[in-house]
């Protein structure tokens, strides 16, 4: 079983072929159980699923990505997003222009994440990177943790909803005041696609040197990364074995988990519309909130956009495409944990990290609500949307993220 990080320490630990069976058993009862239902459901839930598991088997967390710039100066998780972004683009293009062949008509792709480009997205953008480096990681990181058994990643997502529920009730001002007449700018309906995809391609390229750049300045780094020569395999059954455990049992490497998960990001959006988790979230948090007598009141604005937006519909019911997709993340970040031993049950050493968690949380969940999205709908979904608003959000994130840093070094 692996070791528990710096700032937790494993409260309980299990046999690992119990826990393995309970895990197969429960994803697998689920599946079973979900497919008899509604086939739609279904394919929610198996995207959700290998969600789960891309995330956790490559520790995938935006979070680190952008924290680590500033704080470890290293750029490598970075560039692993933005290649995993750049392959979307392809796909998104793609499939945007099969739905509005036209784009200059000024038709928008329905379902695509893109957002008027304002104040509201960018003070979003800001809490938000703000919050996913003091709370220790994303909204869809602090998913995937909850799988792993991080008890401060729970905390942090009651932070989340929490957050969600007050972006719900300040959405009509920010809205009004802020981003009612700001402009969607579609990339593809001032250039075209080709010119669209060229540009966005390039400033993901920048993009991408810019984190070498930035690394470079510290000065040249030692290379540490020296291993032992494999030694050949003597039999198909060693082979079997070397392939279960370098895709089961090990970890998979950060550029690997970002491109499977620009993958899937195309795939979901082929079938419906793509990844995004915050708007079931919300959902989550308003529902509870009624239940209390607090009402979510009438969002304006909500009807001309599409991503994770904070749209509560009490007749939606509770089995919704949403769920399957944040539950089966949860899941399936559970099972891929359990198979490779590295589930436990781990608390935060200090009492202060239950208030940096849930702090944190909070900030991620208003930032995400004003803008829509977090950094799996409104960046990585976003700039693969062919829009600049994916683009604007990721510079407040990086913004967000770098006033984070110096916020948990002085925690620390």
């Amino acid at each position: 079983m692996a070791s528990a990080p710096a700032g937790t320490k494993p409260l309980a630990t299990y046999r690992l072929p119990l826990l393995q069976a309970i895990a197969v058993i429960l994803v697998g009862g689920l599946t079973f159980l979900i497919a008899r239902l509604s086939a739609y459901l279904e394919v929610f839930w198996l995207f959700g699923l290998a969600f789960g598991v891309i995330l956790q088997k490559s520790r995938l967390c935006f979070a680190s990505a952008f924290r680590d710039l500033f704080l470890l100066r290293n750029g490598g998780n970075m560039r692993g997003i933005i290649l995993g972004m750049a392959l979307a683009t392809l796909g998104f293009a793609v499939i945007e222009y099969r739905a509005v062949p036209t784009p200059q008509a000024g038709a928008l792709p329905p379902l695509a994440h893109l957002m008027p480009v304002g104040p509201q997205l960018v003070v979003g953008g800001l809490l938000f990177g703000v919050g996913m480096v003091v709370a220790g990681g994303c909204v869809s990181g602090s998913l995937y943790r909850m799988g792993e058994g991080y008890v401060g990643s729970w905390v942090a997502m009651l932070g989340v909803l929490l957050g969600l529920l007050g972006a719900t009730h300040t959405w009509n001002w920010w809205w009004t005041h802020t981003s009612m007449d700001a402009p969607i700018i579609w990339l593809p309906g001032e250039l075209g696609y080709a010119g669209a995809v060229v540009l966005t391609l390039g400033l993901l390229g920048v993009c991408y040197l810019l984190t070498y750049w930035w690394e470079l300045r510290a000065g040249p780094r030692p290379n540490f990364n020296f291993t032992a020569p494999e030694i050949p395999p003597t039999s198909l059954r060693d082979v079997l074995q070397r392939g279960y455990d370098k895709v089961v049992r090990q970890g998979w490497l950060f550029l690997v988990g970002a491109l499977a998960l620009g993958v899937l990001n195309i795939l979901i959006y082929q079938f419906e519309h793509p990844l995004g988790v915050t708007g079931e979230l919300s959902n989550w948090a308003n529902r509870a909130a009624a239940l209390l007598g607090i009402q979510a009141p009438t969002l304006v604005g909500t009807d001309m956009l599409s991503g994770c937006l904070l749209v509560f519909e009490t007749r939606a019911g509770v089995l919704t495409s949403g769920l399957m997709l944040d539950g089966g993340l949860v899941l399936g970040s559970f099972l891929a944990a359990a198979l490779s031993g590295e589930f436990a049950v781990r608390v935060p050493r200090k009492p202060v990290r239950y208030v940096q968690s849930l702090g944190g949380g909070l900030l991620m969940g208003y930032g995400a609500g004003i803008a829509a999205g977090c950094t799996i709908g409104q960046f990585f979904s976003g700039i693969p949307s062919l829009g600049l608003n994916g683009f604007a959000f990721g510079v407040a994130l990086l913004v967000g993220a770098a006033a984070g840093v110096q916020i948990i070094r002085r925690i620390n």
